[in-house]
């Protein structure tokens, strides 16, 4: 339903470098830049896992943050997302756990990435 989606980040340098770790557990990597020029002058980048569906555009902080779920493929890759998110200077907004209000194998984990949005993480496979 959603192709891309994009948020602004007070720190492209320091939101960068926060999701290239983060992301990296869940196979997803920066794919994509765009010089410059065609962007008024602002850094801008896009993640995915092979076409850029996430991105990143350096400018003012975004109010109020927003939450945006990515996919894991099993509960082990989220906890390493957490761990990674954790250790590049996020901050805690739900430790990597079951989630059964919203279905039997919701497995999620919550950041704050550095601008106070909120990054999860979620299988939804039985363990």
């Amino acid at each position: 339903m959603i192709d891309h989606m994009g948020i602004s980040v007070s720190d492209y340098d320091a939101a960068r470098a926060f999701y290239d770790k983060a992301f990296a557990p869940l196979g997803i990597s920066l794919v994509m830049t765009v010089p410059p020029e065609f962007v008024g002058g602002r850094k801008v980048g896009g993640y995915g896992r092979g076409k850029p569906d996430f991105w990143i555009t350096g400018g003012e902080k975004q109010t109020p943050p927003i939450h945006v779920a990515f996919t894991a493929d099993s509960r082990a890759e989220v906890d390493a997302f957490y761990a990674a998110a954790m250790e590049a200077g996020g901050t805690d907004n739900g430790a990597p756990g079951l989630r059964p209000h919203y279905h039997e194998h919701y497995y999620g984990a919550f950041v704050r990435d550095p601008d106070g949005h909120n990054i999860e993480a979620v299988c939804h496979k039985p363990e």
